[in-house]
């Protein structure tokens, strides 16, 4: 008979493997392999995820890894930017991209007159000559495809041909106007040709797992990701949900008990945890979900306790007075807000060293 995990089940299973049990003493490249990646649509995100995450983290230590080529931010899965390791940048790229293909329906009329065929081989020479920002591929473009819409030549640029953003010394290692040059020059290696599907679904049950068919999706954007997990079906653990569904692992993957205690934390905006199944209630109760993104898709950072997300948060820095303001979902206990308030103290630090005065607060 197929075991059941309930719901706290799989909060624990997935908390162990995201390092959100206890903070580790593991490399920064180390740390961004076995989250196969973390959601950097903005720059600043994957450093507040990563002290989190990780014992006695320094920003010196993500930025030195950006400069020495082992992390790379890329457009990977879901067609959004993140932070891979550039071993796993050469290895999945191929995989992802029919994703990133299918990316390219939401240009509509738009895309009238894009040749993939000529685009493609004419932007990879514009960028083999220096790195250029995104402003400077379209206008480039433009005067080679004059009768093509400029946005589409740059959004079909950054899906089909392999970019990395160039890094620089800005506080969160990127500009806001950053340059991309060729993955290839970059990393001196070019992306795998063999597409390892099967591979990116063992890694990602192993940072977000146990996990269904429908969540291995969610995360990566690939039709094909049930195809894969069906193939790998006798490597793999087989457990069900509360409603029945079916869920894959790894054999050996931490699943702790449900009692396991679950430390305060506080999740940046855009954190892959909240992303990274259909079903998220492992995470965040259904009713609280609509509060996760803003109207203009932003996703919120949300803070957990007892290891699920209790409410967001958000921070400002005026005077050199730090402040971060908490926002509950619902009420909590006495206990909770004590220990949110010491980590938001921590967070506090680490994000404005040189504030006087740190405050945080909880509004109704």
């Amino acid at each position: 008979m197929t075991e059941t995990l309930s719901v706290q089940a799989l909060n624990r299973a997935t908390l162990a493997r995201q390092m959100l049990l206890s903070r580790e003493p593991v490399p920064v490249a180390e740390a961004v392999g076995r989250l196969c990646g973390m959601q950097a649509q903005e720059p600043k995100p994957p450093f507040l995820g990563l002290w989190t995450r990780l014992e006695g983290f320094q920003a010196t230590d993500l930025h030195s890894a950006f400069h020495d080529r082992s992390i790379v931010r890329a457009t990977m899965m879901r067609a959004t930017l993140h932070l891979v390791t550039a071993a796993d940048y050469t290895a999945f790229r191929t995989a992802l991209q029919p994703m990133l293909d299918g990316a390219l329906r939401v240009l509509g009329d738009r895309a009238k007159g894009l040749d993939l065929g000529k685009v493609v081989p004419a932007a990879r020479s514009l960028m083999q000559e220096a790195p250029l920002t995104f402003n400077e591929v379209r206008a480039s473009l433009q005067e080679i495809f004059p009768d093509v819409n400029d946005r589409a030549l740059g959004y079909a640029v950054r899906l089909c041909v392999p970019l990395v953003m160039v890094p620089t010394q800005d506080r969160w290692g990127f500009p806001r106007t950053a340059q991309f040059t060729l993955a290839d020059s970059w990393l001196g290696s070019v992306p795998a040709v063999e597409p390892a599907v099967e591979e990116l679904m063992l890694r990602y049950l192993a940072a977000y797992g146990p996990g269904s068919a429908a969540d291995a999706q969610a995360w990566s954007g690939l039709q094909s990701a049930g195809e894969a997990l069906e193939r790998l079906r006798p490597r793999l653990r087989v457990f069900a949900d509360d409603k029945g569904r079916e869920l894959f692992d790894l054999p050996d993957a931490p699943r702790p008990a449900e009692d396991v205690p679950a430390p305060a934390r506080f999740l940046p905006e855009f954190d892959s945890l909240v992303l990274a199944h259909a079903d998220r209630r492992r995470i965040i109760a259904d009713e609280h979900r609509p509060m996760l993104t803003t109207k203009n898709l932003r996703v919120r950072a949300v803070f957990l306790w007892d290891g699920s997300a209790r409410g967001i948060w958000e921070t400002e820095y005026k005077r050199k007075v730090a402040t971060l303001r908490m926002r509950p979902f619902e009420a909590l206990p006495q206990t909770a807000l004590d220990e949110l308030t010491a980590e938001g103290e921590g967070l506090l630090r680490f994000l404005e060293p040189d504030a006087k005065d740190t405050v945080v607060a909880i509004e109704a």
